[in-house]
């Protein structure tokens, strides 16, 4: 069974957008209630692809001073510029990793796409090895869906 429940985290989203939620505040639930499974989810950063780069415009967990990514760097700008999702049980491992900190031992980046268009994506971080399952890949995707329709 998965940690992350995505229909409660749609539903927080919903509810969010029937308030009328701007964007910044959509991305913000998002991040905090993504978080708020608790472990192995550690940190929960959404960037969104702006041009060339992917800008941090939310997130829930540690601070990071990566609030700008090039599309083909590290493991975030990799999953925009394959177009793929990346699941990384060991990030000590990928030689273009960018790290947030020294604590972080795996990750997970999910698109939000909406069609064949990259609007941005769910990054977590988790200082657990080899945490994330498929089922745990699909939760993540459920969400990644929601914001794309939302946004």
């Amino acid at each position: 069974m998965a940690v992350l429940n995505a229909d409660r985290i749609v539903a927080s989203l919903r509810g969010a957008f029937a308030r009328e939620a701007g964007r910044a505040e959509l991305l913000r639930t998002a991040a905090e209630k993504i978080r708020a499974a608790g472990p192995p989810y550690t940190s929960v950063y959404l960037y969104m692809l702006h041009g060339d780069e992917l800008v941090l415009e939310a997130f829930a967990g540690r601070d990071t001073e990566h609030t700008r990514i090039p599309v083909g760097k590290g493991v975030c700008g990799t999953a925009v510029s394959t177009g793929a999702d990346q699941n990384v049980p060991d990030v000590r491992a990928v030689d273009n990793y960018i790290a947030c900190n020294a604590w972080t031992r795996s990750e997970l980046v999910v698109l939000i796409r909406r069609g064949d268009r990259i609007l941005g994506q769910i990054d977590v971080d988790s200082d657990q090895p080899d945490p994330f399952t498929a089922e745990e890949e699909s939760e993540m995707r459920r969400v990644a869906e929601a914001l794309a329709v939302l946004l």
